[in-house]
């Protein structure tokens, strides 16, 4: 699993930080080719193709992300009635939910592979990058069943915990707990003298 949970992330990561860049590259682009000095030189790169395969960076790191949402807890919930039932009512609630999710996810999953597998045997492509429109759409099957997947592992593993994955939002990775900026700690020798 931990293979997996890290391959995740790499091509989520990897999605975000190349159409990052590639939008800034195409933005500088845009404005510099109106300089005059540097505008001979760049005004014979074409990137037209920047903007549709952002799109699609953006289409698969959602499917994606949505998978990891799931796995970490990040994704919002309204659960004010089912916290406030008893113990045992919550968590056949909780299953319910969870199986639920798995259950539309596994089906859009599916809906997709029958829609992918229809347009492979076209010969559609995307305008600008002349791709293969099956192989960006592969993001629909691929990022739901991960959903579904992940979906089932939180359950699986609340059915032997009883422990939802939980996400702190107040919490920032590579922070450590302290004072408040601008408060100062007193010192060892602070604390003798006084």
């Amino acid at each position: 699993m931990k293979c997996l949970d890290r391959l995740e992330e790499i091509l989520i990561a990897t999605l975000m930080g190349g159409a990052t860049t590639i939008i800034f590259v195409a933005v500088v682009h845009r404005y510099a080719s109106g300089l005059p000095v540097i505008q001979n030189y760049i005004l014979h790169w074409d990137f037209a193709w920047a903007q549709e395969l952002c799109i699609y960076m953006f289409v698969w790191m959602a499917k994606f992300g949505a998978a990891y949402g799931v796995r970490t807890g990040i994704h919002v919930g309204v659960d004010v009635v089912v916290n406030r039932l008893e113990p045992a009512a919550r968590g056949r609630f909780i299953v319910i939910g969870l199986l639920a999710g798995a259950l539309f996810t596994g089906t859009v999953g599916s809906l997709g592979s029958n829609f992918v597998w229809h347009m492979a045997q076209t010969e559609q492509t995307s305008a600008d990058l002349e791709w293969p429109m099956w192989i960006v759409y592969l993001a629909i099957p691929l990022g739901s069943y991960l959903m579904c997947f992940r979906f089932l592992q939180v359950m699986v593993a609340f059915l032997r915990t009883g422990v939802l994955p939980h996400h702190d939002h107040g919490h920032v990775d590579g922070l450590e707990d302290g004072p408040p900026l601008g408060v100062a700690t007193p010192s060892p020798t602070d604390i003798t003298r006084s």
